[in-house]
């Protein structure tokens, strides 16, 4: 046993369910908005962790163009039931107001890397489903109700129903089961066996700072569920200086040795507005089943930012500087925003990222958008740009980007004459209206031929912007930008609202409809050590 640092998965990497099978470990986690949709990975120890597939990657499973930011994919359920596995995901086409428009389905594919099925639908009840493999043989699919009468909480309980997989649809009665605690807001429901009890675990409290997991159980899979005599195994809401915030939405896993864990959503804010710019990570605690029959989370409710796990975990790649080419395609890294349709949007035929300019950055339905998370609260960003705007409608560079209300973008633009220019675009504080922050910095005039290149630097809240022409050392752009903006909080919705978390990329936009292409030769992701960032704590 070794201690590691939480969380396992640092970065967007949200709403954890694990599985194993046999020696290997797996854990998928929501994406939202992010094209291919579902991440999973994968290790042999709990503690070192690699990204091995996203399975909903093309057409046929997935189309999310139209898709608001924060919606999407969220909350899938990875299983296996000693054939195959199974994963169950929502599709949300709506999430604000009244109504919530989430759309229910199941994969399956013969092993973790495919091929994977297309998708069968379930229900549209309500989002955060999971499929239970039971000892008889049969299937439950569980998902919690909305019900969009009751206000102003509409979390209605926990929905189960028998699914026919020879039939490919739900089958017999469904019951409401539980509606959870005082807490309330009761979603992201996972049923286990044990000892002739079902357990069902789940989420309350929202996702924000009063996130919990609360556990009940039941002799019979219809209930009536006790729930935990400490109601909720997992929660920092009432320790709010505690170095792991906003626990909860999580899933267990038992090991080889018997030994029991739970992987759980959480976050860790910054500043003293607590922005959590990094979104909800996914860390780990190990948990133990007392005599009662109950699991507890081992010195819990409260999160440990170190936990005791099979290996010790070799950081240094996570440290390690990154730098991307594209002679053989987009790395694993990178996602882009809602279309499968990629060919219309990148091509990296030619060894280098061609971004083919499309709609606004922002736009919820065909972007050409393409970065990966960050994962560090300091780090330096770095790309070269080839791009020959005519006007100013066309534009392109390197983004830090949340979502449509929330973004820096430092752009090779041009002015309505046509004379080349470098622009800073940022919809800072953008919320309600989404609006560029005006007036916009003076832009810089360049030249109208050669290559620019831009650059970044991000220190805990502090953001830098930088560029040079070919030739010359990096220059300053710009003033100190305010770098926990682009954070849940700040992302454009109301509490319990944003979902997802910071990008650094690389974008480009037409809006005249012609398509022009940006080339960029490579790009470069630099952690830094900062004080900020809780792994040296």
């Amino acid at each position: 046993m070794a201690p590691v640092r939480n969380p396992i998965l640092p970065g967007f990497n949200p709403d954890p369910s694990i599985l194993r099978v046999g020696d290997d470990y797996y854990i998928a986690t929501s994406t939202f908005e992010w094209f291919p949709g579902v991440q999973i990975h994968h290790s042999k120890d709990l503690a070192n962790w690699d990204l091995v597939m996203r399975p909903l990657n093309r057409k046929s499973q997935l189309d999310m163009r139209g898709n608001p930011d924060s919606t999407g994919v969220w909350a899938p359920c990875l299983t296996h039931d000693g054939e195959k596995f199974w994963l169950v995901f929502t599709d949300v086409k709506r999430k604000d107001g009244s109504f919530k428009d989430a759309h229910n389905y199941i994969v399956t594919a013969p092993s973790i890397e495919g091929p994977w099925s297309d998708p069968v639908y379930v229900n549209s009840s309500g989002f955060d489903p999971s499929l239970f493999h039971d000892d008889d043989g049969k299937k439950w699919f569980a998902n919690m109700l909305w019900d969009h009468r009751r206000r102003p909480l509409t979390f209605a309980g926990i929905a189960l129903q028998e699914w026919d997989p020879e039939a490919g649809k739900l089958v017999g009665p469904r019951k409401n089961i539980y509606q959870g605690t005082d807490l309330r807001l009761v979603e992201g429901p996972h049923l286990y066996k044990r000892n002739g009890y079902y357990y069902l675990l789940v989420a309350e409290g929202g996702t924000g700072y009063e996130h919990a997991c609360t556990l009940a159980r039941s002799r019979s899979i219809w209930g009536p569920y006790e729930t935990h005599p400490d109601k909720h195994i997992l929660t920092s809401k009432d320790t709010p200086h505690a170095a792991l915030q906003r626990a909860g939405h999580g899933d267990i896993v038992d090991s080889p040795d018997g030994k029991t864990y739970l992987v759980h959503l959480t976050g860790r804010p910054t500043t003293q507005k607590r922005r959590s710019v990094l979104g909800r990570e996914t860390g780990i605690q190990e948990a133990f089943w007392g005599d009662d029959g109950w699991l507890y989370v081992k010195n819990g409710p409260v999160p440990s930012l170190h936990v005791e796990l099979p290996a010790a975990r070799d950081d240094t790649n996570y440290w390690a500087e990154q730098r991307y080419t594209f002679e053989s395609g987009l790395h694993k890294d990178f996602q882009w925003l809602r279309t499968p349709e990629t060919d219309r949007i990148f091509s990296t035929e030619a060894g280098k990222l061609q971004l083919i300019g499309r709609e606004s950055i922002g736009s919820w339905f065909e972007q050409s958008l393409v970065a990966r998370r960050q994962t560090h609260f300091s780090y330096d960003a770095e790309t070269v740009i080839d791009f020959s705007p005519t006007d100013e409608r066309q534009f392109a560079g390197l983004t830090v980007y949340y979502s449509r209300f929330n973004f820096f973008y430092l752009t090779v633009t041009a002015h309505s004459d046509g004379q080349r220019e470098l622009l800073i675009m940022s919809s800072e504080a953008s919320w309600p209206d989404g609006n560029l922050e005006t007036p916009f910095p003076a832009p810089v005039q360049i030249p109208n031929e050669g290559k620019v290149k831009l650059a970044l630097t991000i220190r805990g809240a502090e953001l830098q912007f930088y560029y040079a022409l070919e030739g010359e050392e990096l220059k300053k752009i710009g003033g100190v930008l305010d770098a926990s903006v682009v954070s849940d909080e700040c992302g454009g919705h109301a509490v319990h609202g944003s979902f997802t978390g910071a990008f650094a990329g690389m974008a480009c936009s037409d809006l005249n409809g012609t398509a022009l292409t940006a080339t960029f030769d490579y790009f470069i992701y630099r952690p830094a050590h900062d004080k900020t960032d809780r792994y040296e704590v």
